[in-house]
């Protein structure tokens, strides 16, 4: 056993007030914040690591050789790529780190703690030795601790050690800083914080996740792609031209900037940086996302299963008419509940039998009871416990009534009638909740609370949206069957309620077959009577089906459930055990969170779109022509120079299409990728189509010299290249809504006047003058018109095969 007062002298602390908070900013001062530090990487080295990669290389290399071929137009201009390349990539790596760091910050643990004689949730970070804190079922122990006070906790450890079983800690026992509390409730004092804790570390609840998601997958299959086929057809030009006698170091440098500007090296910042973007938009509507890959996830979901406690109820609790039962009164009933209630613990049902407690004047007459002891909510067992003393010593006990009838071994006329009250409840709406009291060595049943959470004002139109988004919304709860009919009523959810309790029993007596059972998984609008476990099952079931399906939780029991669902949802005051395990985060109670993030979600996933089908038109765009007129004409269309200045062009408006407006879809999305490459293939030779009829109207009509040719080229690629940004961006005609955003728009046209700027007066080239750089914006214009009907005719025909 151990001596609670060796343990305040050892630690400098009273477990009845704990600390002040002066003596808590000393400690801080000494000890630090209860974090790990992380290591963070010299912005300097950061900065350099972008010039150290296989694109850097092939540019760097490509300034050799203009310096070994004494091209220093080439040079600079080459490494003005370089550098712009490194700044970008560096930027928006940046940009998503602070966006990270954001969250972590709103997903910051807390723990509850005693100072200055009060009970106070603070950030967990705030923590310090000596500290007196408490952990409940659900929390994550926020620092080491050595427990004094309470029955026992239940710890999973596993994230720790590796240990899958829980451990069983009592008075006495240190309880781990990032182990999860499975079970009971316990006070103790803190005995090591941050670096200093046996682990050496805190759980971090927020991290920016290597996870690679199938969207992920897919766009860097197209990024390979391309690449190969860049690699691939560049090599041919150059057998070819060493063949023809051309200079090698001059065909080498040519080759290498050709491959820089085929190959896809935005692709990891454009989609870092809208996924970035998402969850910042997200997290300002009160939606945190642990992992960025959740978002293109959640973008695909077609199943929402939901909670009802705090999601589509207010989770307020208010009690109805008490019945007591046994020669009890009403004010016996709420009495003797409130005993076996904590109101520091925030539980809405002790919250709302102690405001019944107050309307009713108890208040006074509970505060002469002490409790000896108190057992709280166990998820198992149903109900909570305390003994009490006062002139006489009993115990008192409240949870559902079956498990109370239980406990006072209830004869069949009681149960019988306790059945039919708590029925009448149910189809009213309202959850029974029994009360027992033990006295004279023996349990009586006290009566019955019956408690009503009534939804929420926004539950209903909530419901609506998610039905108009596409999304099969399911309600899931624990309350009777009735119950949660009547709730499904209420908000249009449907009437397809089933006690997934009975039908799990149905599958395991053989009384129907395993089809059947994920046949009625699937065709339900609800589940009533339905455990932690079961969750898992429903998840499953309908995953097996073939849908993507997202599932709220709020327990530490909901943790499977929410790491099987393609997206975990940990609602409104969640336990941490809940958070950890989600992918999503909800600070705000309520659907309306949710329809914001699938809408976010889906709007993120038609940027990504939008920005593939521009990036593979551009790549054949661009590499087919100027390889076919090599090998085919022995012409140069353009030079190492305008192809680096077309990289250094294509830079600005490609990271604008992270900000872009879009069509939201009204249904959950997936990858079509045979429209996908149709229609970014055809695009593409559109553009090769394009460039070889201006290529021969110049050279057969205008009689422009090899140089002004080649400007005249340059000046096509840059505004036909970008118009195909507008082409893309909608399936529809290009000048309906939604228009551009402003950032993506001047992003174009800032850089296709510079553009022109530079091909009109012959900065770098050869001048083409403003009359031919204006025809030259009326031909991309009337193309970027013609490929615009190429897509809608394609979209079309793509939808009727």
């Amino acid at each position: 056993m151990i001596n609670i007062k060796e343990l305040e002298k050892e630690y400098n602390t009273n477990i009845e007030t704990g600390l002040s908070l002066k003596e808590v900013e000393e400690r801080l001062k000494k000890y630090g914040y209860n974090e790990i530090p992380e290591k963070k990487v010299n912005p300097i080295i950061k900065f350099l690591s972008y010039f150290w990669n296989p694109i850097a290389w092939m540019i760097e290399l490509a300034a050799i050789l203009s310096i070994i071929i004494k091209h220093w137009i080439d040079f600079i201009i080459i490494m003005t790529l370089l550098l712009m390349n490194g700044l970008v990539g560096f930027w928006e790596e940046h940009k998503a780190e602070n966006v990270i760091e954001f969250l972590k910050q709103k997903m910051a643990l807390n723990a509850k703690v005693l100072r200055e004689g009060k009970w106070k949730e603070i950030p967990a970070r705030e923590l310090v030795v000596g500290d007196i804190v408490k952990v409940k079922i659900g929390d994550i122990v926020p620092a080491d601790i050595i427990l004094i006070k309470g029955e026992y906790l239940v710890v999973d450890e596993s994230a720790l050690t590796g240990e899958s079983l829980p451990v069983e800690k009592k008075v006495g026992d240190i309880a781990y800083s990032g182990s999860i509390v499975k079970k009971g409730e316990m006070i103790g004092i803190v005995k090591a914080t941050g670096l200093n804790t046996y682990f050496g570390k805190t759980v971090q609840l927020v991290e920016k996740t290597k996870d690679v998601s199938s969207y992920q997958k897919m766009v860097i299959k197209i990024g390979n792609f391309l690449i190969i086929l860049a690699i691939a057809l560049i090599a041919i030009m150059v057998i070819v031209e060493i063949l023809r006698g051309k200079d090698l170091i001059e065909t080498t440098q040519f080759a290498l900037i050709l491959a820089v500007s085929a190959i896809p090296a935005a692709l990891p910042a454009v989609l870092s940086v809208t996924m970035a973007i998402g969850a910042l938009n997200l997290a300002k509507k009160n939606a945190i996302v642990k992992k960025l890959v959740a978002i293109e996830e959640l973008a695909g979901v077609d199943i929402l299963c939901s909670d009802k406690t705090g999601t589509l109820t207010k989770n307020q609790l208010v009690c109805g008419d008490i019945v007591a039962l046994n020669n009890f009164t009403k004010e016996d009933v709420i009495l003797y509940a409130a005993l076996a209630s904590k109101e520091e613990d925030n539980d809405a049902i002790d919250l709302a039998i102690i405001n019944e407690a107050k309307k009713l004047n108890l208040i006074d007459k509970i505060k002469k009871y002490k409790i000896k002891k108190f057992i709280p909510f166990d998820p198992v067992i149903k109900r909570t416990e305390a003994e009490v003393s006062n002139d006489e010593e009993f115990k008192v006990s409240k949870g559902a009534p079956q498990v109370i009838l239980e406990l006072c071994n209830a004869d069949n006329e009681l149960k019988k009638k306790v059945e039919e009250i708590v029925e009448k409840l149910a189809e009213n709406g309202y959850r029974a909740l029994g009360v027992a009291v033990y006295k004279n060595n023996k349990w009586h049943f006290v009566g019955i609370i019956p408690l009503y959470d009534p939804p929420r004002e926004d539950a209903p139109l909530a419901v609506k949206k998610i039905k108009e988004l596409g999304v099969n919304i399911k309600m899931v709860t624990g309350d009777h069957i009735a119950i949660a009919k009547n709730i499904a009523r209420m908000l249009n959810i449907g009437d397809k309620i089933i006690s997934i309790r009975e039908l799990i029993e149905k599958l395991k007596n053989n009384k129907i077959k395993k089809e059947e059972f994920i046949d009625m998984i699937e065709k339900s609008d609800g589940f009533a009577e339905v455990f932690p476990e079961h969750k898992y099952e429903i998840v499953k079931s309908l995953q097996e089906k073939g849908h993507f399906v997202a599932m709220t939780g709020d327990g530490v029991n909901d943790a499977p459930a929410l790491k099987k669902a393609d997206c975990g949802i940990a609602v409104s005051n969640a336990t941490d055990a809940a958070r950890a395990a989600a992918d999503i985060v909800l600070l705000s109670p309520g659907l309306s969170v949710i329809v914001d993030a699938i809408r976010e979600a889906r709007r993120i996933f038609r940027r990504m779109e939008s920005y593939i089908l521009y990036r593979i038109a551009e790549t054949i765009r661009v590499l087919f022509f100027v390889e076919l007129c090599i090998l085919l004409l022995g012409i140069y269309p353009i030079t190492a120079l305008m192809i680096v200045l077309l990289a250094i062009l294509n830079d600005i408006p490609i990271l604008a299409i992270a900000y872009d407006n879009v069509v939201e879809p009204k249904l959950p999305v997936s990858w079509n990728m045979k429209e996908l490459l149709t229609l970014s293939t055809v695009l593409g030779f559109s553009g090769v189509v394009s460039s070889f009829i201006i290529f021969y109207m110049a050279f057969r009509f205008l009689h422009l010299t090899i140089p002004e040719l080649q400007s005249f080229v340059f000046l096509k690629l840059i505004i036909e290249g970008h118009s195909t940004i507008f082409v893309t961006r909608i399936k529809d005609r290009l000048w309906k809504k939604p228009y551009p955003n402003s950032l993506l728009f001047w992003g174009i046209m800032g850089t296709n006047i510079i553009g022109t700027i530079v091909s009109a007066e012959g900065i770098f080239m050869a001048s083409i003058g403003w009359g031919l750089a204006l025809f030259m914006w009326i031909y991309a214009h009337i193309w970027m018109l013609i490929n615009d009907e190429i897509k809608i005719w394609l979209l079309k025909r793509l939808k009727s095969l």
